[in-house]
């Protein structure tokens, strides 16, 4: 048998290479370091900026030049608002605190409230909204006498003009003064001023009026509203005048459907609080 011999077709060989790794790590993503440089760049930048700014407004560059008050003053001691001035302003134009500022004059007396600004280049500048006085304010069981402003506020201050008073429990103050504005409309038939408003522990009112007399109103709960009361008594004072006189110290409305009277000279009425506050 005639051997037989089998060639294979030549075969290129062939070169089989790794695949390439793929990097992954954040120091290999460039648009991520970009961006993270741009932001510290960025806060270093600000940082800087602020460092100068704190250096710059510490520094004696921007002293005060004075205090301006814009509004005009009737009540509050020029002399006092010169002494908050020099003890109470700190700093420079940019360091000074405003709230402290503030806080610090409205601390005078006869001062409700302050507005600060800084006013450039080298000044403070305040409104100043004064305390306009009404009245006198007592509390019951106290012998401090205090005063009453257009809002119902009470604050402490000297004054002599000659205002109503006005007791009543702690947190009443705006309650009696829009009762004292009302009753004064109704008595003003009566030709007499009011002049006291009181309203005790109880509830129970009392008003007193320029004449000596003194008006027993009673308490709200009571049958009758208080403006009912008075209301007939008003009604019925030009009757009074003309049967009996008008010597009286004393009337009592709390009666469902009269009221009592009791003559002058025959009890003391209580002093007034007029021309002076006391304490």
């Amino acid at each position: 048998m005639a051997e037989r011999y089998i060639r294979s077709a030549a075969v290129s060989p062939r070169v089989v290479r790794p695949h390439a790794r793929r990097e992954t790590g954040l120091w290999h993503r460039p648009e991520v370091l970009d961006l993270i440089s741009d932001l510290l760049f960025l806060f270093a930048l600000i940082s800087l900026s602020y460092a100068a700014f704190v250096w710059v407004k510490s520094q004696p560059f921007f002293p005060l030049g004075g205090v301006v008050v814009v509004t005009p003053i009737e009540q509050v001691p020029q002399d006092q608002l010169e002494y908050v001035a020099r003890t109470s302003i700190r700093g420079n134009f940019f360091t000074t605190e405003l709230d402290d500022v503030r806080i610090a004059f409205e601390s005078v007396p006869w001062v409700r409230r302050v507005e600060v600004r800084r006013r450039w280049p080298n000044e403070i500048e305040l409104a100043i909204e004064e305390q306009q006085a009404v009245a006198y304010w007592k509390t019951p069981g106290s012998e401090a006498t205090y005063l009453l402003n257009q809002q119902g506020e009470v604050f402490d201050a000297d004054s002599d003009a000659d205002m109503p008073l006005f007791s009543g429990p702690e947190g009443s103050s705006s309650v009696l003064l829009q009762r004292y504005q009302g009753y004064s409309q109704m008595l003003a038939p009566l030709g007499a001023r009011l002049v006291g408003v009181e309203l005790s522990a109880r509830g129970a009112w009392q008003l007193r009026l320029d004449n000596g007399l003194t008006i027993v109103l009673g308490r709200e709960q009571e049958p009758s509203s208080l403006d009912g009361r008075l209301a007939r008594f008003v009604a019925a004072w030009a009757q009074i005048k003309h049967n009996i006189g008008e010597r009286f110290a004393r009337v009592d409305l709390r009666y469902p459907g009269g009221f009592a009277l009791t003559p002058a000279g025959t009890m003391t009425a209580p002093p007034g609080v007029a021309g002076g506050k006391r304490r």
